[in-house]
């Protein structure tokens, strides 16, 4: 029996050299960032739309260290944010990103940009990244996530409790509520998500505005330079299938979640309406109701910090300068408590 046992230890020792080995010889490409931004593609099984792949993205720091971040973008996005990385890798972390499965640099002929029928669709790339990151020596992990990509790691998080590749998440105005009155909420979304189960590739008939979109590029009313096919001014329509992913995910959130790691929630002073571009937009988070990530802050369970950023937009770390600085400060000094 010893004998046996001994045996079974030196199997899944040698499973576990492999597969580090196999994860330590990842094939990296220079990234369409340039500089030092490396990229890999990652394979998984095809699902309702045929093929499937997603990237992940990275930038070593110069200083050796043991601490990284992985970072998931939101909807109608893609990592671009290149001032984020440096700013991780100055203090002290790698810096992975990535691209989901039909977005930005994933993005295939067969698939529906942006589509998705459960988040639990994401936690393959996101499990897949974490084990390379470990493979590639990095033993303090903080998963952080930008609206959609907050509520995706929150729930995360959640489901992998036993998982010890993270160490802390950090919010960056997560998308805990849709941004509708409460009479919609609760008699046309159900309905939503009714439709969604049955026909989930029906799209809805309704989509956002430009007006945030332009607050960001730099052809229009902002400071940023990144690719309009990947993350168009406008974003395209929903179907029912993507409605239902998102409530269903908000609604297990607001019932309450049990995290073990230490999270920072970070969100605007304010919210700004407008469908279309005004000033105002570069102050105040123009996509989602800072009301309800105040509220379902609170649906975290566990040690959880909120940070009010003064005219902060949506992505914070994408608003003016002095106040993108803020944010990153917050940040860093909260990581720095939580090693």
């Amino acid at each position: 029996m010893q004998a046996v046992k001994t045996k079974v230890k030196l199997i899944l020792l040698l499973a576990i050299l492999i597969n580090v080995k196999v994860y330590a010889q990842m094939n990296y490409k220079p990234d369409i960032l340039g500089g030092d931004f490396l990229q890999t593609t990652l394979h998984f099984p095809a699902d309702y739309e045929g093929e499937v792949t997603a990237t992940l993205c990275k930038k070593i720091a110069a200083k050796e260290t043991k601490s990284a971040v992985l970072y998931i973008h939101g909807f109608n996005d893609y990592f671009f944010q290149t001032e984020m990385a440096e700013k991780y890798n100055q203090n002290g972390y790698n810096f992975y990103a990535l691209d989901l499965r039909k977005y930005g640099r994933s993005w295939l002929p067969n698939q529906k940009l942006n589509n998705v029928r459960d988040l639990t669709e994401y936690h393959a790339e996101i499990t897949e990244s974490l084990k390379i990151m470990q493979a590639e020596g990095n033993s303090h992990i903080v998963l952080m996530g930008h609206s959609t990509g907050g509520l995706i790691v929150s729930l995360y998080a959640a489901d992998h409790q036993s998982n010890s590749m993270f160490h802390a998440l950090v919010l960056n105005s997560p998308f805990f509520e849709i941004n509708l009155n409460n009479f919609i909420l609760k008699n046309v979304v159900p309905n939503f998500v009714r439709k969604g189960e049955k026909k989930p590739n029906k799209p809805l008939n309704a989509g956002l505005t430009a007006g945030y979109g332009e607050s960001l590029h730099s052809d229009y009313h902002g400071e940023w330079s990144y690719d309009l096919n990947w993350k168009p001014n406008k974003p395209p329509k929903v179907n029912y299938g993507w409605i239902r992913a998102i409530r269903l995910g908000q609604l297990k959130l607001q019932a309450g979640l049990n995290i073990q790691q230490p999270i920072l929630v970070l969100h605007s002073d304010k919210s700004v309406y407008s469908r279309k571009w005004i000033p105002e937009i570069h102050n105040g988070d123009s996509v989602l109701s800072v009301e309800d990530m105040q509220k379902y802050a609170s649906s975290l369970h566990g040690d959880v910090q909120t940070a009010e950023i003064k005219n902060g937009m949506h992505d914070l770390i994408l608003s003016e300068k002095s106040v993108r600085e803020t944010a990153y400060s917050v940040i860093f000094e909260w990581l720095q408590k939580k090693k």
